[in-house]
C-alpha cells in the first residue's frame, strides 16, 4: 500500500497575477521575476530543473544551474557526454522549470535546443573557479564509476597536468541555449485557484498571451 501523505499541506498568500500586470515580452518579464527572487534572499534561485528525452522515448529530469539569460533563450552548461548531453544532441527539444516556493511562483519554459559557440563556451568556462574548471576534466559525467577515490584520482592528474598554468576549456564541456517556444509564469493563489498566463510564441515571432485553468 502507497504511504499516504498528510499535513503539510500549505494555502498560498493571494498575490495574484493578471495580465494588466505582467510585461509583454517575457523575458523582462522574466527579468522583473528573477530580479525578485534574487532581492528576497532565496537559496539558488538561478535552480532549474531540466527534462530531455532521450532516443528511446524515456524522459529523465535533473537540476542545472541557469548561468545566462536574454531575447535569445536559457543558457546552462554542461559535459556534452553526460546523459542530458547525449540526449540533447540526439533530441533538440526541453522543457525546464524553476521554483521558488517562498513567493510561490515557478516559472516553466519549453522549446527547442541550441549549442553556444566554442568562444561563448571559453568566455564562462574561464569565468568559472579554478578547482571547477579542472572538475570538468575530471569528471566523465554520467559514466559508471569504481569508487569516489577513482574520481579524485582523477582530478589530481588533471592537477599535475595543468599545475603553473591556465586550464583550458574542456572540448566535451559547453553551452546549451534553450530557445522557448513557450514560457509560463504561475502564481500560486489560495484555494488551489493559482494564476498560470503562458507566453506563446507566434510565427511572426510575437507572443501570445494566455491564461490557463489552474
Amino acid at each position: 500500500m502507497d504511504r499516504p501523505i498528510r499535513g503539510i499541506r500549505r494555502e498560498h498568500a493571494d498575490r495574484g497575477l493578471r495580465e494588466s500586470q505582467v510585461d509583454p515580452d517575457p523575458f523582462k518579464q522574466f527579468d522583473a521575476w528573477f530580479d525578485e527572487a534574487v532581492r528576497a534572499g532565496l537559496l539558488e534561485p538561478d535552480a532549474l530543473a531540466l527534462a530531455t528525452v532521450g532516443r528511446d522515448g524515456k524522459p529523465a529530469v535533473r537540476m542545472v544551474l541557469l548561468k545566462g539569460y536574454g531575447p535569445r533563450g536559457f543558457v546552462f552548461y554542461t559535459n556534452y557526454q553526460s546523459r542530458k548531453g547525449r540526449e540533447l544532441l540526439e533530441n533538440p527539444h526541453a522543457a525546464a522549470c524553476l521554483w521558488w516556493a517562498e513567493l510561490d511562483r515557478q516559472v516553466r519554459i519549453e522549446g527547442t535546443v541550441e549549442k553556444l559557440s566554442a568562444d561563448e563556451s571559453d568566455a564562462y568556462f574561464h569565468t568559472r573557479p579554478r578547482e571547477a574548471q579542472l572538475g570538468a576534466w575530471a569528471s566523465e559525467q554520467s559514466s559508471v564509476l569504481a569508487g569516489r577515490q577513482a574520481l579524485e584520482q582523477q582530478l589530481k592528474q588533471f592537477e599535475r597536468r595543468y599545475a603553473d598554468q591556465p586550464v583550458p576549456r574542456p572540448p566535451h564541456w559547453g553551452g546549451f541555449r534553450i530557445v522557448p517556444t513557450a514560457i509560463e509564469f504561475w502564481q500560486g493563489q489560495p484555494r488551489r485557484l493559482h494564476d498560470r498566463l503562458r507566453y506563446r510564441r507566434q510565427p511572426d515571432g510575437t507572443w501570445l498571451i494566455e491564461r490557463l485553468a489552474p
